[in-house]
């Protein structure tokens, strides 16, 4: 199949998710479990990624499966859907809605289409590989900002847990002109919209990054991980307009930025 059809299927899921993912946003009977690494996971999360995996059987038997609640399902035809079910799991349980489902598509070592979709945020995020990225049908184009003087970035957690502030970030910040903290998904959707420039995310998991590399790459931006490596299975996720990025990654680690 062509990136542009696995993006219909992305879609199709991705309508059902949001389905599922609203009949439990804001409700008092929400299940919540600690996973070991203390993260929360939630009914709304497990029943998401079952739908998928059902529904990715059902029509694509073939079609692997990597999932952040049930792990990998390995298929034959060399070709998987990645899934985060709710990317955003703490900003969910506590009734904030910048929460999205997360889905790609895999095929051989590249990610061919992602959808991010937040109906918190009534908004969806996609894009197929060479064919652009969008939002709710806006064509989406990185920013122009040329220096870090003139940047917005935006980070997450900045506490002890999930992993803070990565090391280099004290050193980023006096560079940049202005920062927020918004964290996960958005972030670096925010930065394939041209709304920022750089986005840091410090410890990262494939489902995480799957379905963001591809609609920053394809609105003209770079996602790589804090080292410079670009794979979904870096442990980290730096996203930028591109003209910004290197200097990002001089910053971060601890060499002056150009």
């Amino acid at each position: 199949m062509s990136p542009t059809e696995w993006l219909l299927f992305l879609i199709e899921l991705a309508d059902r998710a949001d389905k599922l993912a609203l009949q439990w946003f804001r409700t008092r009977d929400l299940r919540i479990d600690q996973k070991p690494d203390a993260s929360p996971v939630t009914e709304a999360d497990r029943a998401i990624e079952a739908m998928a995996r059902q529904l990715v059987h059902e029509r694509y038997p073939e079609v692997g499966v990597l999932g952040e609640e049930q792990g990998d399902a390995t298929g034959s035809a060399g070709t998987r859907l990645v899934i985060d079910p709710i990317d955003g799991t703490r900003n969910f349980v506590r009734g904030i809605p910048v929460f999205a489902t997360l889905l790609a598509i895999e095929a051989g070592d590249e990610i061919v289409a992602g959808v991010a979709s937040a109906p918190g945020l009534s908004a969806r995020w996609h894009a197929a590989r060479g064919a652009g990225a969008f939002r709710d049908g806006r064509r989406l184009h990185v920013s122009a900002a040329p220096s870090l003087a003139d940047a917005l970035l935006f980070h997450g957690n900045l506490g002890a847990q999930e992993g803070g502030p990565p090391p280099g970030l004290l050193a980023l910040l006096p560079y940049v002109g202005h920062t927020r903290g918004f964290g996960d998904f958005y972030q670096h959707m925010l930065v394939a919209e041209g709304a920022g420039d750089i986005a840091v995310d410090p410890v990262m998991h494939p489902w995480d990054i799957a379905a963001l590399q591809v609609i920053v790459e394809e609105a003209g931006g770079r996602a790589t991980s804090l080292q410079g490596e670009r794979s979904i299975r870096a442990p980290s996720l730096v996203s930028s307009n591109g003209v910004l990025h290197e200097a990002v990654l001089h910053a971060l680690s601890g060499k002056p930025a150009t």
